[in-house]
């Protein structure tokens, strides 16, 4: 029997590239990402927190790359949190595929920074693109001025845009979910990872039944081995998730999350039970990125 014949991938390799993704600004980065089993959903297509890990990873695989690597920052008792995220998601992606996943520092202010990521396909269309506002934390956890080194390393000019907000929702929400902290939302540092916000959102989704909004996807997009069912409303339908983190959450608490609105542009609170804030969300499936 003959083998198959592999597949072309424009592929830049797992191990990384210095790159120019943004015209003007002098700094990036560029790498493979592969889409595994584990990262996709029921309607086989890449999770929305997935893309946040990405682009998370790769800004540390950009750090590291210019000699900021964790050694650097613990020496001096610093650390980057994400403070405001906009995700625009213009198709599915299904598993399996191999993403051009590229970064760079696109902007700063004097205690925050904003990095812009851009999912490609192997043809070089967009799948998504994240606009991920950073702040600077010292070890009391205070936000403190980004130091000069960075200016030198990672070349770009100052925003004259505010870091990204979400509003309070006032009123009822119109469904809640509840959970508890677990273990497996805890990473290395024993915090709550920004993307863990997203699966919160995408289980609440589900658990209310807003998930079964069709989003133009049928059985012939479907790639084979998995579910039959609609996409989720969080996962793959293009459009646009803006998210504000406020505070985090901690091993064991209870945790409610308000949904507002409806399915197809919903806006979502996530609060400890006995009430602090910590996740401002909106997510609006009528509009998507091209590019």
């Amino acid at each position: 029997m003959d083998a198959p014949t592999p597949n072309p991938v424009l592929d830049p390799g797992l191990t990384g590239q210095d790159a120019r993704p943004v015209d003007g600004v002098e700094n990036g980065y560029l790498a493979g990402y592969r889409v595994r089993f584990d990262e996709a959903g029921p309607d086989g297509n890449l999770r929305t927190s997935a893309l946040l890990r990405y682009a998370q990873d790769i800004a540390w695989r950009h750090s590291e790359h210019l000699g900021f690597d964790r050694e650097w920052y613990r020496e001096r008792g610093l650390g980057w949190v994400v403070r405001g995220v906009e995700l625009e998601l213009s198709a599915p992606i299904p598993l399996g595929t191999t993403l051009r996943v590229s970064t760079a520092v696109v902007g700063h202010r004097r205690i925050w920074a904003r990095r812009l990521g851009e999912c490609r396909f192997a043809d070089d269309r967009l799948a998504a693109r994240i606009t991920t506002d950073w702040v600077l934390l010292d070890g009391r956890g205070r936000i403190v001025r980004i130091p000069a080194d960075f200016g030198v390393a990672f070349t770009n000019p100052e925003v004259r845009s505010e870091i990204l907000r979400v509003p309070a929702e006032d009123g009822a929400p119109a469904a809640r979910h509840g959970l508890t902290v677990r273990p497996s939302d805890l990473d290395p540092i024993d915090h709550v990872n920004n993307a863990i916000y997203v699966d919160w959102l995408e289980e609440a989704i589900e658990a209310v039944g807003w998930s079964a909004v069709a989003s133009g996807g049928g059985d012939a997009d479907r790639p084979a081995g998995v579910a039959d069912g609609p996409p989720t409303a969080t996962g793959s339908s293009p459009g646009t998730l803006r998210i504000e983190y406020l505070a985090s959450a901690a091993r064991g608490d209870a945790i409610q999350v308000d949904l507002f609105g409806a399915a197809e542009s919903w806006r979502a609170r996530i609060r400890r039970a006995d009430g602090p804030e910590l996740v401002r969300a909106a997510r609006d499936l009528s509009r998507s990125s091209s590019g």
